[in-house]
């Protein structure tokens, strides 16, 4: 990989998550997660989300499915506002999380619904 795989992920990342919070992450990078900071924008946005084949709505909804199953609550909220941004509608967002909890179990179902409905409560006080 290189420059421009960590330039086309930057660029992803932002578009994505939102400029004002990638340029918090990265600016809080210290000599410890620097490395690491890096790795994320080049490895799993550059070389990631910089695919074509798959729309970045589709990767949302498949993230927050992985996510979810996986119990990363942080990472999943962060996703969902993301989601939103890449244009998935809350319907969509509702039967992503229904297949979760299908796949994926219950109760992990219920906390995708919690979190997501957190987010959505954010989001409504913001506006």
């Amino acid at each position: 990989m290189g420059q421009d795989v960590f330039e086309r992920g930057l660029d992803i990342r932002k578009a994505v998550l939102g400029a004002a919070y990638v340029e918090k992450s990265l600016n809080a990078a210290d000599d410890f997660n620097r490395d690491f900071q890096n790795l994320v924008t080049e490895y799993c946005w550059g070389a990631g989300w910089g695919r074509t084949a798959l729309s970045r709505r589709d990767k949302s909804l498949l993230n927050l499915v992985m996510l979810g199953a996986l119990n990363r609550s942080t990472e999943f909220k962060l996703h969902l506002k993301g989601a939103l941004t890449n244009g998935c509608s809350r319907d969509e967002i509702k039967d992503t999380l229904i297949q979760l909890a299908i796949y994926a179990g219950i109760p992990a179902g219920v906390e995708a619904f919690r979190l997501a409905r957190e987010v959505f409560a954010e989001i409504e006080a913001a506006e």
